[in-house]
């Protein structure tokens, strides 16, 4: 009787111990973030309490295994089993509560500041932090699983030996990756490009979607997504128009005729931006710039809040723009001259039957009307 109730009781207590905190510290998270509701890391902590439990089961566990007199065969298997879970469950932990603090810390910066740009760039310095804490922790969490095995404790107490020129070689294989790790912290806090920043890549616009510490993800304005080291942000030249704000000017621009009416088509686009939503209301604007023999170049301006929002309002102007010019001064667009037609010409059958016949006979018998043949009208002469 003995040996049945002593597994079941050491088993059952770690269990309900478990649960039991797990179900405490839940309740008192639950407390604290009705409390403080402008604080969001109490609740983001309790994303942790999985982690937390599993961690805490798998400590009584390992402490209290071997009063449990079970399998006694296999018990420096379960013991280590018991430890590498205890280690991933620890590892986990830590990863969940750096990213609940990072997160709350972020959310708290993000409604206290009115500034987009300062946003993104915290926004992606806390990013690249979350993703560097995380291998930092995963690569020590493996290391303290490797060193659990008495085979692995004397290879690496071998291989410190030889580390510096490991080191080395190892550096000069992942050259390319050390040097887009460096490239991705240089962007982090460099402050070069941020999470949601609008650039230009290879004549391509698009937003930033996702920076890691190797590669950039760009989505384009029809939903492709690039993705390129970050290297190449920190080596090649790029736009990025969300540097010094996220207002933007949009030129449209028309080919016309001289005889367009410039004075009424400035009245006429007042007209149309005022009547836009996408305006932002800070300057709009219609000039001549450029004129050839045949056509006047016209540029409209038009302001507004985001590079997304300039490119529907250009699109905007441009067509009520065109639709005002063809209903009201068509004469303003420009005119295309078109080559006129070849016209038919007449078949054999169609010609006068003399025609025909004067066709069919030899040049010397072709007489000339006035009574001289063709050779005596050339030179003057008559027949009589």
């Amino acid at each position: 009787m003995e040996d049945v109730l002593r597994p079941v009781i050491v088993v059952g207590g770690a269990v309900a111990i478990t649960l039991l905190v797990g179900w405490a510290v839940d309740r008192g998270l639950r407390r604290a973030d009705v409390r403080h509701p402008e604080t969001p890391l109490w609740g983001l902590l309790r994303r942790a309490l999985p982690p937390m439990q599993v961690a805490l089961c798998a400590a009584l566990l390992r402490g209290s295994y071997p009063h449990a007199r079970v399998a006694e065969g296999y018990a420096q298997d379960l013991a280590r089993l018991l430890s590498l879970s205890l280690i991933g469950a620890t590892a986990w932990l830590v990863v969940r509560i750096v990213s609940a603090v990072v997160e709350s810390s972020y959310s708290r910066y993000a409604a206290s500041t009115r500034d987009p740009a300062r946003v993104r760039r915290v926004r992606t310095q806390v990013t690249l932090i979350q993703r560097v804490v995380t291998w930092v922790v995963a690569v020590v969490a493996i290391a303290a699983m490797l060193l659990t095995f008495p085979a692995m404790r004397t290879f690496g107490t071998s291989m410190l030996a030889s580390a510096g020129l490991i080191g080395i070689v190892a550096g000069i294989a992942a050259q390319s990756a050390l040097g887009n790790l460096f490239a991705g912290l240089q962007i982090a806090f460099g402050d070069m490009v941020r999470i949601g920043d609008t650039v230009v890549v290879n004549d391509q616009w698009g937003i930033v979607e996702e920076i890691t510490l190797t590669f950039i993800t760009v989505k384009t304005w029809d939903e492709r997504r690039w993705t390129m080291p970050v290297s190449y942000f920190t080596n090649q030249p790029f736009e990025n128009w969300s540097r010094g704000g996220a207002e933007k000017t949009g030129t449209v621009y028309f080919q016309l005729d001289h005889s367009a009416p410039i004075e009424k088509m400035r009245e006429k686009l007042g007209e149309i931006v005022r009547s836009l939503d996408t305006w932002d209301g800070r300057d709009w604007n219609l000039l001549v710039t450029d004129t050839t023999p045949s056509t006047i170049e016209v540029r409209a301006l038009v302001t507004a809040a985001d590079s997304g929002t300039v490119w529907t309002a250009r699109c905007q102007v441009r067509e009520q723009m065109i639709l005002w010019l063809r209903e009201e001064h068509p004469y303003a667009l420009p005119h295309i001259a078109t080559a006129p037609a070849a016209l038919p010409q007449p078949s054999d059958a169609s010609l006068p039957d003399q025609r025909r016949r004067r066709e069919q006979e030899p040049e010397h018998a072709l007489a000339h009307p006035g009574g001289l043949t063709k050779q005596g009208a050339e030179h003057g002469h008559g027949s009589g």
